[in-house]
């Protein structure tokens, strides 16, 4: 039984020391938004649309950084056909944020989205890291 109870708290303190951050680094949690740009009533939201969004929306609720790039998703859809779609792809690194508090701060921006351009989905994902400046 102590060899058990010893074993239990030395692969306890591995796994700590394995979510520990590297020096100069902290806790943080990485978020990603994919906001596709096809709408279906109209032609897609064009740069200009998105520039306004990033000005009124996105660049308030994180003023402090954030990093955009361009993308081409693709899915099957229902009828198996493949599906294509430009998009924006927000990278937002939140130090000490955990998952949920990232969420909940994004939340917001996603919910803006759906309903300017009648979107019915944004993509998001959200894991642990470290980040350091």
């Amino acid at each position: 039984m102590k060899a058990a109870l010893g074993v239990l708290l030395l692969l306890g303190a591995c796994a700590a020391a394995s979510e520990t951050c590297p020096v100069g680094t902290g806790p943080a949690t990485i978020a990603e938004a994919y906001f596709g740009r096809n709408v279906k009533t109209r032609a897609p939201v064009t740069d200009a649309e998105w520039a306004h969004f990033m000005a009124e929306t996105v660049t308030p609720a994180f003023p402090a950084g954030l990093t955009v790039m361009d993308g081409v998703g693709q899915w099957r859809n229902a009828a198996g056909r493949i599906s294509r779609e430009d998009s924006k792809v927000l990278l937002l690194v939140l130090p000490g944020q955990d998952q949920a508090a990232a969420s909940a701060h994004l939340a917001p921006v996603t919910a803006a989205w759906k309903t300017r351009f009648a979107q019915e989905s944004v993509l998001t994902v959200f894991r642990a890291g470290c980040a350091g400046f």
